[in-house]
């Protein structure tokens, strides 16, 4: 019998705020900064929208909001505790990667931390088109692959190469721009050579 994988508050508690968290405040900042800063700099204004997708807790909220207060974000995750637990406050609802195909409108901003290598080839693969729509600016996808050394939940982890990755993007329609960062399909011609990594 397989057991399902549980993200209850057990879950968040021994890995976001136990002894060895696997992040803290000061990196999440760092992070959330530079993708504000990199989505900013390619629509050539300041930041409107973020759709942050298996977002956990909503980490990014705060940031984002410290960041840009007028900017709106909806999260989205299928942990019940989460969504119990911060959905209201951090405007997040119940859903999977595959829920993403059943939303309407496009963000500046579109995130998926942390997630896909906990998701099966299948699902990732019919999402990212679907994620790629959504996009009106960048994409921080963060992925950890099997040429990584890793440190924290091995549980359910899939160690893709990341050429994986980087196919299975480029095929959604996405073009790197850098550190876990990808231009959303509209503006990819718009981007000069040295822009696009690999190009």
């Amino acid at each position: 019998m397989t057991l399902t994988k549980r993200y209850d508050r057990a879950y968040f508690d021994k890995w976001y705020r136990g002894r060895a968290p696997i992040t803290n405040a000061a990196e999440m900042r760092r992070k959330v900064t530079l993708a504000v800063a990199e989505t900013e700099y390619v629509l050539r204004r300041a930041l409107r929208s973020v759709l942050d997708v298996a977002c956990g807790e909503g980490a990014w909220f705060p940031h984002v909001k410290a960041l840009r207060p007028r900017a709106s974000y909806r999260g989205i995750d299928p942990s019940d505790y989460a969504v119990a637990a911060f959905g209201r406050q951090r405007h997040i609802q119940k859903g999977s990667l595959r829920d993403v195909a059943r939303i309407e409108g496009r963000f500046d901003l579109v995130v998926c931390a942390d997630a896909l290598h906990y998701i099966n080839d299948d699902e990732i693969l019919e999402a990212l088109p679907h994620i790629a729509r959504v996009a009106r600016g960048v994409l921080w996808l963060e992925v950890l692959t099997g040429e990584d050394s890793i440190i924290g939940d091995m549980e359910g982890l899939i160690r893709r190469p990341a050429a994986w990755y980087r196919q299975s993007f480029a095929a959604a329609g996405l073009a790197q721009i850098g550190t876990y960062m990808w231009l959303a399909p509209p503006l990819r011609q718009e981007a000069a050579a040295l822009e696009r990594c690999n190009s």
